[in-house]
């Protein structure tokens, strides 16, 4: 869990370091930047995601569709976009 982070510089990216993450929370981090695309490294094992207040966040909900053990997504007060009407 990463909160009330503002001074924090950081990417999405550098969870592609810890593959075996399952959950990850992360919120009020105002620098926090990265596509969720990015997250695909983590298709087999993330099982919660909750990113919330992170306005830098960009990317496709759509690109997490296929991940196979995610059960919660919070993308709350971030540039992710993606229409509900294309989920299967």
């Amino acid at each position: 869990t990463v909160s009330d982070c503002p001074y924090l510089k950081w990417d999405l990216g550098v969870l592609a370091g810890f593959p075996l993450l399952k959950e990850f929370h992360c919120t009020r981090s105002q620098l926090l930047t990265g596509n969720i695309s990015s997250l695909r490294v983590l298709k087999d094992t993330l099982e919660r995601l909750t990113i919330a207040a992170c306005p830098q966040v960009e990317g496709d909900f759509m690109d997490l569709a296929d991940f196979p053990r995610l059960k919660v997504l919070c993308l709350d007060d971030t540039a992710v976009t993606g229409n509900l009407l294309d989920i299967d």
